[in-house]
This record gives structure tokens, sequence and C-alpha cells, in this order.
């Protein structure tokens, strides 16, 4: 059942009027009698907000005077539905599991990783990993928006961060700070400017005090900019790097499916992926996927994957690149 501690936050909420911290504890609590395996009332919880017409798989706006600044979502990512190294895999996992049984190691005065530093080339897995955990704890998955952050506020930009740091302290969640390079440069770059100097020596201030139940994620695409006073205040750095020949076979046949051709040249279409990222190999497969619908083909063949992989080589040479593979 209910631990002590979510019932005295589903009433403060509920005597703050405060709906949507309300909303989201219920849905914290659904998952946690689904982990208990009780598993009828985590439906009952659930049919509930759905009878209220309160929408749990879409954004959810915490805090109205944040609203614009952060971005909530409810993950259903898995660890299985990411393609990397072994190693990453195995960090990623020893996150979750000190996650899992944190209640354990404080029994032995220690903490769990909670703080981590993603790093490395855009598409790789980054955005995908905060996802995922988000996905595996059962916790909303929040992303503060760096560059609205700097831009939007410059000013008072650290006043944001101490209530972004509140907020993350009164509502477990998985919290990505994207883009962090947008304020984590190095302090002593000629082209720095006072202002961001000011905001990331806050940011470090209140990265180090926090010891809040929630996880933050930041990411970055270029970790050699960052203050390297940053690394030290992480729990956990982890660099992701471009997919080798056997993780983009891993992620073509994932992604193709049933319409992988029985005759596909998989060697040739890995070769020819090679210098692409894992959101770059997969916006290939969707299109390739997309097209064999359109036309009714009963699957991929070698011309059809090489073209839109082809398409990518070109878009990717050009700096382009959306999809969750971040």
């Amino acid at each position: 059942m209910a631990t002590a501690e979510q019932i005295k936050m589903l009433i403060q909420s509920h005597y703050e009027k405060n709906e949507e911290r309300f909303k989201t504890i219920v849905i914290q609590l659904a998952a946690y009698e689904a982990k208990k395996g009780h598993q009828a009332f985590a439906r009952d919880l659930r049919e509930l907000l759905e009878k209220s017409k309160i929408k749990t798989d879409n954004i959810i706006p915490f805090n109205r005077e944040l609203q614009d600044l952060i971005i909530t979502e409810i993950s259903e990512k898995k660890l299985n539905n990411l393609i990397v190294s072994k190693e990453i895999k195995s960090r990623i996992k020893r996150i979750l599991l000190e996650y899992w049984q944190k209640d354990k190691l404080k029994k032995h005065g220690l903490t769990n990783r909670r703080k981590v530093l993603l790093a490395g080339l855009p598409g790789t897995g980054k955005t995908l990993t905060a996802t995922i955990l988000a996905g595996e704890t059962d916790l909303p998955l929040c992303t503060i928006m760096m560059d609205k952050l700097v831009t939007k506020y410059m000013g008072e930009t650290s006043v944001k961060l101490r209530q972004i740091f509140d907020f993350i302290k009164d509502n477990p969640a998985v919290y990505l700070f994207d883009e962090f390079d947008t304020i984590g440069s190095e302090r002593s770059l000629d082209n720095d400017v006072g202002e961001i100097r000011r905001i990331l020596n806050s940011f470090l201030q209140f990265l180090e005090q926090d010891n809040s139940e929630s996880i933050i994620v930041a990411a970055t695409n270029n970790p050699k900019l960052l203050d390297q006073a940053l690394f030290r205040r992480f729990d956990d750095v982890i660099y992701y790097t471009l997919p080798d020949k056997e993780q983009i076979k891993r992620l073509i046949n994932n992604m193709l499916g049933r319409y992988k051709s029985t005759n596909l040249s998989l060697h040739k279409v890995v070769e020819s992926a090679i210098e692409l990222s894992h959101a770059e190999i997969s916006k290939a497969c969707n299109d390739s996927v997309k097209e064999a619908i359109l036309h009714d083909l009963e699957s991929i063949e070698d011309d059809l994957i090489m073209k839109m992989i082809e398409e990518r080589v070109t878009a990717y040479g050009r700096g382009i690149s959306n999809n969750e593979y971040r």
C-alpha cells in the first residue's frame, strides 16, 4: 500500500490546491503499487484518472510559473530499447540498480547515483537514455529547456535555476538538462560573458547542495567545452560514440522488423551506414518502412534501404538530426 510519505504528499497537494502535483503523485503511486505486485489496485488508480479525463500519457504542466521551461512526459521506454556498447549499458544498469536499492544503500550511509552527465556526438542515445531512466524507475521525465532559460531570462536565470532546483526537491522525477553546454562552458573562455559565469556558478552550487530523490541528467554534444569543475559534481560521466558494426546490425534488425527481406545484404547495408549515428540509422529504417507501407511492399530490399541510408548520409553531413537518439 501507499507509504506514509506518499499519503502526506497527496493530502498536502490537495489542501494547497495543486492539481498537477496531485495528479503526478497518483501516477507515481499507481506505478509503485504495480511494482509491488498490486496490479488490480494500480489499474483502479489509473482508471480513476482516466474517468476524470486526466491526461497521463502526454505533457504534464507541473508548475505554471515554470511551464515554459519544463516539458514533462510519462515514459514507457525500457533499457532494451537502447542499443549501445556493453560498457555504457552496464553503467546505466548500475544507476538503475542503485536507484532500485537506494534504501539498502542508505542503511549503510551511502547514496545512489543521482547526478549523471551524458556526453557525446548528436544522435548517439543521450536523450533516449534519460527517457529510459524515467521509464525504468516509473518517474516522470522533465526536460529543462536550457536555451529558453538563458535567452528569455538573461539577468534572472540564477533565480529561475533556484526555482527549478526547489521544484526538483519537491517533485521526484528524472530531470534532463538538455544542451547543457549552453551554460556549462569553461569559465575561462575568452568569449564567455559575466552572466553565463554567474549562471554556471549558481548551477554548480545548486547541484552540489541537491539531496532530493530525483535523478538529474545533464546532456551535452560538446564535452570539451565544459568547465572542468562540472565533472566532479556528477556521480557518473558517460561518453557516447557512434555505433559500431554490430550495433548497426542490431539496430537495423530491430527497426525493420518483419519488413526485412530474407535476401537483404545486411553486411552491405551496415558498411554503408558506418559513419551514421543511431538517430540517422533509425530515421533511414523508419523511412524505408513507410515507403514499404505506402507502396504495398511485402519486404524491404537492398535498393530501398540503401537509398534511405544515402539520403541520411547526405543530411548528416549537413548536421541534420532529429530523432530521439540524442
